[in-house]
């Protein structure tokens, strides 16, 4: 008889429907999302000009990012807690009215402490923006028609990193770094009209302010995912473990997020609901979430870098030249969204995987002097296996779980991508800046006066600054050095894109470990 009462319960709420348009929904709430996917972007490109116009060194101007990047971590886990203890729509509404105003503060900003007390206040209210919003596309659509529903989410999620620092370097280079947060009002304050006015809570998520705070729970968790947030921002410019303060920190984090999980598995009311990971969609999805946000978000980092450090490029320009790889991630968005329905969605995840990997050995393909256009195919089928990968991921991933546990999965689901792509940052620019010197080593073992290629350069080099007189071959010598040092850091990021592109494909075969599941959701068992 429970049984019974349980499956009648769930097929009501398979069938519920909200009473407005699911594209009206859909663009209420991807313009939140949008809006704050955008942000975490903007402020790369801007950070000398804040740096400078705030009196402070661009090292320093590095916590902007960080203290976003924290509070952000904090609250994505904690989403679905929150929603059912204020209710959903109107803690969507709360997050809009603080994104929105923080970004007011941090266009304001007088001083660099006053600005990262903004962007601290940003975070917080735009960490619940991107799970509330995927789940409310997943609800909003039906089944049959949650492919869609992540085309839509990709174009918020994948789409905007993307295209984030040509519109920051533009803003920027035009206007002010101010402009990058003044941006968001009118666009926070229609979203907060569109989402009052088509949002609606379902019926089976009721408003529960009476439960439970799980204090231990979530202190434990900020404690952990705020310190490891921290640690994977600043490890490379603290030299990882060695410095003491990282070790110290490590140990934290190992604490808080075990004592984390013990008591949640324990609890009656517990924050995060970690029982979803015994979905093995749900747990599969995961793991490839941090592979996806490591590869996205370490592109997104390597590129720019190699554009300016390397080929001399200005932020926007390096922008500009990036662009391509969004409009190929926004046209893949909407074929998938009308082709994933027709093909198995685990063969729509391997083939995006691989061609997610042969793009990055396309990208370790570049050099210092290959001109710019040579560079269009690896960008274009980069941004289009990123897309590829992203749409049936997320659907798989979600597809086999009840419409009741969606708010929780979202947040994980988000907070596991933005986690792999800090610990894909942190990695690559670790290896990037080791490697080099690796190679710097190697290389210079060819600058000696037993190399004869090496002689004739320096000849012809003496030549060229002969009318500088005395100082011409101290001058050739420099300009030998230089090109090395180019040499080994081109070679740094070789290695770095290889190593992506391996990861892509050793991953291929785990596609196929999700229970497939039909267009109604149904999942069908796959011996």
């Amino acid at each position: 008889m429970n049984t019974s009462a349980a499956s009648s319960q769930q097929n009501k709420h398979d069938d519920w429907k909200s009473v407005h348009s699911p594209w009206l929904i859909a663009f209420s709430v991807m313009l939140a999302t949008f809006m704050e996917v955008l942000d975490t972007a903007v402020a790369n490109v801007a950070l000398p000009h804040i740096a400078g116009n705030l009196s402070a060194s661009v090292h320093e101007a590095t916590w902007v990012l960080t203290s976003y990047l924290i509070s952000n971590a904090i609250i994505l886990p904690a989403t679905a807690w929150l929603s059912g203890f204020f209710g959903r729509k109107r803690f969507l509404l709360v997050c809009l009215v603080v994104f929105t105003f923080a970004s007011a503060l941090c266009g304001m900003a007088f001083s660099l402490q006053f600005l990262i007390a903004a962007r601290i206040l940003q975070g917080i209210g735009g960490g619940a923006l991107q799970p509330i919003s995927q789940a409310i596309l997943l609800e909003s659509f039906p089944k049959e028609k949650r492919g869609v529903a992540m085309a839509v989410f990709a174009l918020g999620v994948v789409v905007a990193p993307i295209i984030g620092p040509t519109v920051g370097g533009w803003i920027t280079d035009n206007y002010s770094w101010r402009w990058i947060f003044y941006i968001n009002l009118p666009v926070g304050v229609l979203a907060f009209l569109m989402c009052n006015l088509f949002v609606e809570d379902p019926p089976y998520l009721k408003r529960n302010s009476m439960r439970t705070i799980d204090y231990i729970g979530f202190s434990l968790m900020a404690i952990g995912l705020g310190t490891l947030q921290l640690v994977l921002d600043k490890g490379q410019e603290a030299d990882w473990f060695a410095t003491p303060w990282i070790c110290w920190a490590t140990g934290i984090i190992a604490v808080s997020l075990i004592g984390f999980i013990i008591w949640e598995l324990r609890t009656k009311d517990p924050v995060v609901h970690l029982r979803a990971f015994a979905d093995r969609n749900f747990s599969i999805g995961l793991i490839l979430g941090i592979v996806l946000g490591s590869v996205l978000y370490s592109t997104i980092a390597l590129l720019p870098i190699f554009l300016q450090s390397l080929r001399g490029y200005s932020a926007l320009t390096s922008g500009l030249v990036l662009s391509p790889r969004g409009i190929a991630a926004f046209i893949m968005s909407l074929i998938m969204g009308r082709i994933i329905t027709l093909i198995d969605s685990r063969y729509f995840v391997a083939a995006g995987l691989f061609i997610l990997g042969v793009s990055c050995f396309m990208l370790s393909a570049l050099t210092l002097n290959n001109p710019t256009g040579s560079m269009l195919p690896a960008i274009l089928v980069s941004g289009a296996g990123i897309t590829g990968i992203f749409i049936p991921l997320t659907t798989l991933t979600m597809q086999t779980l009840p419409r009741e546990e969606l708010g929780n999965a979202t947040g994980l689901f988000n907070l596991t991508r933005n986690i792999g792509g800090s610990v894909g940052i942190a990695v690559t620019a670790t290896l990037l800046a080791r490697l080099s010197q690796v190679h710097q080593n190697y290389l210079v073992g060819y600058l000696t006066p037993y190399d004869q290629t090496y002689q004739m350069h320096l000849a012809t080099l003496e030549r060229i600054f002969m009318p500088a007189g005395t100082a011409a071959p101290s001058l050739a010598l420099g300009t030998m050095y230089h090109t090395l040092q180019q040499q080994a850091m081109l070679l740094a990021f070789v290695d770095n894109f290889r190593l992506l592109g391996v990861v892509c494909f050793v991953c291929v075969p785990l596609a196929f470990f999700f229970k497939k599941a039909d267009i109604t959701g149904k999942p069908v068992m796959v011996h």
